[in-house]
């Protein structure tokens, strides 16, 4: 009997070994999750996890599907998260000269119609929830309600911080002149040229989002409180949520009760 004992403990001590040395998911980098569409002259590169209601993923300026790698587990418990690389960020390739938000914006929407998604949530974070704003405006009918995490209408020191709104602009100032003959280079500067002039959405046109929405900001935000109060009162359904003790990475920092804040409105709107 002691044997017996003595060998099941073994077992599962070997067993938590296991488990506690899987590799983490490399989220944005996943061959067995990722997938390339071709989506309005791009290739387009996303990640699907789980099963459920879709639940559409947006990152923000230069990043990733990695972005999400905090709250895709999550999710995919109970949704079908579909994590996306935008146009010219991470693995989606675009080669034109021009980059703007209502272009991504009908991107996302032509890709659920490639994946056979009639509608979907949305989160969106920073330039992503600027998409996720853009595409329940351009696209009501793919939108069942939508959060979005630092969001800008405009691209100036009232809905930027001051503090933000002149990096950007000695950035830009620095680096206007410079040769730019690589791809990367072309690319990088395209897309910082998305936030130094766009996006350019003025409040009057939030009337057409018709579904339910969850504007939410940190309280030291890259967004000012302020700005994003105007975006949760032009929004006929809208829902505001400034999260204490936090930066523009609300998602990250305080990454449990976005969570279930999110999760939350989605099903219940109680929060």
């Amino acid at each position: 009997m002691k044997k017996s004992i003595f060998f099941i403990c073994l077992l599962q001590i070997a067993t938590s070994l296991c488990y506690s040395q899987q590799k983490p998911v490399p989220y944005g980098n996943n061959p067995s999750a990722g997938k390339y569409y071709n989506i309005r002259g791009i290739k387009m590169y996303c990640e699907v996890y789980g099963e459920g209601k879709p639940l559409l993923m947006i990152h923000g300026n230069g990043g990733s599907i990695s972005a999400f790698r905090k709250n895709i587990p999550y999710f995919a418990k109970k949704y079908k998260v579909i994590a996306v690389d935008s146009r010219a960020h991470g693995k989606s390739t675009d080669s034109k000269d021009s980059l703007s938000f209502e272009m991504m914006a009908d991107d996302f929407s032509a890709l659920l119609d490639t994946l056979h998604i009639d509608k979907s949530y949305v989160l969106g974070w920073s330039d992503g929830g600027i998409n996720a704003i853009l595409l329940a405006m351009r696209h009501p009918d793919k939108v069942i309600k939508f959060a979005s995490t630092g969001a800008n209408l405009w691209p100036d020191s009232t809905a930027l911080t001051p503090a933000t709104w002149k990096a950007m602009r000695d950035q830009y100032n620095s680096d206007k002149n410079k040769p730019r003959t690589t791809a990367i280079e072309k690319n990088n500067w395209k897309v910082f040229m998305l936030d130094w002039l766009q996006p350019n959405i003025p409040l009057s046109a939030l009337k057409a989002i018709t579904c339910p929405a969850l504007i939410i900001c940190g309280d030291r935000d890259l967004i000012p409180v302020e700005h994003t109060n105007l975006i949760f009162q032009s929004i006929k359904k809208g829902f505001l949520w400034v999260v204490p003790n936090s930066g523009h990475g609300t998602l990250i920092e305080h990454t449990d009760d976005f969570n279930k804040k999110v999760d939350d409105f989605f099903m219940l709107n109680s929060f």
